[in-house]
């Protein structure tokens, strides 16, 4: 990923945050015509493993790039955190252009698959608890008869990536005069969409940390 000094991000705490709050991820490996292959899913950060930590998921077994692992090749996972579009109309000083700010991690490794089953129960366990935990009523693996949940199982590839290399890019305005990275804070809490409301916080946060 091309990140220029003032936009990278390398604080391990920050980037695992970050892989945490947007686990929906782009798994990317390369077939065997030496084409790209793109998987979109859920990926969890597991930091106390390998120094950067290890990401582990599963697939289905209909979906060909969990054989795209036997190459041995390293495979990208791309998390994509809060963007934004930035006009030039907000800034103070000009000349200026259009912009879109983000924040984005890339995370380098080889993937593993993972044949024992009782781990694979124990990773779709955590899985499960994970996304159920803001419901009222999670739901349980345990709430279902064990020959479905073995069915379903078989359908499934689970792998661990122990990461190798871990790239942070948090293009937050740092390129701009101060006055300017305020007025484009405010104007995106004005606008106020889910993700302008996000974008302004981390901007607002590295501008203060920038000041002090």
């Amino acid at each position: 990923m091309y990140i220029p000094a003032h936009f990278r991000e390398d604080d391990p705490a920050t980037l695992a945050a970050l892989m945490a709050a947007h686990s929906f991820a782009m798994l990317v490996s390369v077939n065997a015509d030496g084409l790209p292959f793109v998987t979109h899913q859920a990926l969890l950060h597991d930091a106390d493993r390998v120094p950067n930590g290890r990401l582990i998921g599963h697939i289905a077994r209909a979906n060909p790039q969990w054989q795209h692992f036997a190459s041995g090749k390293p495979v990208l996972a791309v998390f994509q955190g809060p963007h934004a579009y930035i006009s030039p109309s907000w800034y103070v000083n000009r000349p200026a252009v259009p912009t879109w700010n983000y924040a984005a991690v890339h995370a380098y490794g080889t993937p593993r698959i993972i044949d024992d089953q009782a781990r694979v129960r124990t990773l779709l366990d955590r899985l499960a608890q994970t996304y159920e935990a803001g419901n009222a009523k999670p739901w349980r693996l345990a709430d279902e008869p064990d020959d479905y949940l073995e069915g379903m199982q078989r359908g499934i590839v689970a792998f661990e990536i122990p990461i190798d290399r871990l790239e942070g890019k948090w293009k937050m305005s740092q390129n701009r005069k101060p006055e300017d990275r305020e007025a484009a804070i405010a104007a995106l809490g004005a606008r106020g969409g889910a993700d302008d409301l996000a974008t302004a916080e981390i901007m607002a946060r590295l501008l203060a940390s920038a000041a002090s």
